[in-house]
């Protein structure tokens, strides 16, 4: 008689936030023979479990943080509960961006998943970067209106405690990252995409992601839009509701996380309003100043990967994903 298989993941799906994962991991949902958590909750899509070696998060000290805290998923019978009630046969995953940035989560999944399937997806980490920064000023919760300025903060914010979700910088280091899971997991249980296989190539991209975790390829061919913001312009409309929107997420961590997303809607969409004003592409000068801070990392990528990433060290804007999909 076989044994019943452990409630776990039989792939993930990381790389960095901003990079693919959320459009992916809502394409691969529609495949009858996957069962993943929830896209519906964000705390469960992302559950964060390997980022927490079976203790609470730490208490991150950036605007929001406190209550999204409260939604990482790091006791054991929590996490094993998102995948108890997977079909009998179902190929089992779950997307926490976060895990290949992580030296922790590296760590325990090499150890405690010794049979996992880990599909990397990279973009470009300054057009990453400005899509992180992006997120968080049009959510009102990063309070510097200047993507530079914001970038060169990072170290500033590390010290004081903000979460990983405002590395702009580190979360981009895929270099590094990948040649420590490189020494941890054997590379046949690695795919390595890129974002733009994601967004150019959806058909295909999927039937390498369902050959590679052992689902039927060609079920699925479309990956939905991405979760983009619409961009709020900066002024003291924006300086006034953000600010507004980081006192009520501060007060937020005193109440249930779903709570806080209920009532803040309002505010968020009043800060939004209708805004139709096209997001602005990075311009030449200033991909240029941040290119220095990833130039070497990209190096060591191109060397753990043997593949090129030379369009990185370009100054030219790739643009976003709905500019990308635009016929």
């Amino acid at each position: 008689m076989s044994q019943p298989r452990p409630p776990q993941p039989d792939f993930l799906l990381v790389g960095a936030p901003k990079a693919g994962t959320s459009a992916l991991h809502a394409a691969l949902a529609r495949h009858p023979e996957v069962h993943l958590t929830s896209p519906a909750a964000p705390h469960l899509k992302e559950p964060k479990y390997y980022l927490c070696d079976d203790a609470p998060p730490p208490t991150y000290t950036g605007p929001g943080d406190a209550h999204s805290n409260r939604e990482w998923v790091w006791r054991r019978a929590d996490y094993e509960a998102l995948f108890a009630a997977a079909p009998e046969g179902a190929v089992r995953g779950e997307s926490t961006p976060f895990y290949l940035w992580s030296p922790t989560a590296r760590r325990r999944i090499a150890e405690e998943l010794p049979d996992v399937r880990l599909v990397v997806v990279l973009r470009d980490p300054i057009d990453r970067a400005y899509s992180n920064w992006m997120h968080l000023w049009s959510d009102g919760l990063e309070p510097d209106p200047d993507f530079l300025s914001a970038f060169a903060r990072e170290p500033q914010r590390i010290h004081v405690g903000w979460a990983p979700f405002w590395r702009y910088r580190d979360l981009g280091l895929y270099g590094r990252q990948l040649a420590d899971l490189h020494a941890r997991v054997d590379r046949e249980r690695i795919l390595l995409l890129r974002y733009r296989d994601v967004v150019d190539a959806p058909a295909a991209t999927l039937d390498r992601v369902s050959a590679f975790v052992g689902i039927t390829p060609g079920v699925v061919t479309q990956v939905p839009r991405d979760n983009q913001r619409p961009y709020v312009t900066p002024g003291a409309r924006a300086a006034l509701l953000g600010r507004a929107v980081r006192t009520g997420a501060t007060l937020g961590a005193f109440t249930h996380p779903q709570r806080w997303r209920d009532l803040s809607r309002p505010l968020i969409r009043a800060l939004h309003g209708d805004a139709h004003t096209p997001r602005p592409r990075l311009q030449p000068g200033e991909r240029a100043a941040l290119l220095p801070a990833f130039a070497d990392d990209i190096d060591l990528l191109e060397q753990v990967s043997g593949q090129s990433y030379a369009d990185w060290r370009s100054v030219e804007d790739r643009g976003s994903f709905a500019l990308r999909r635009q016929p």
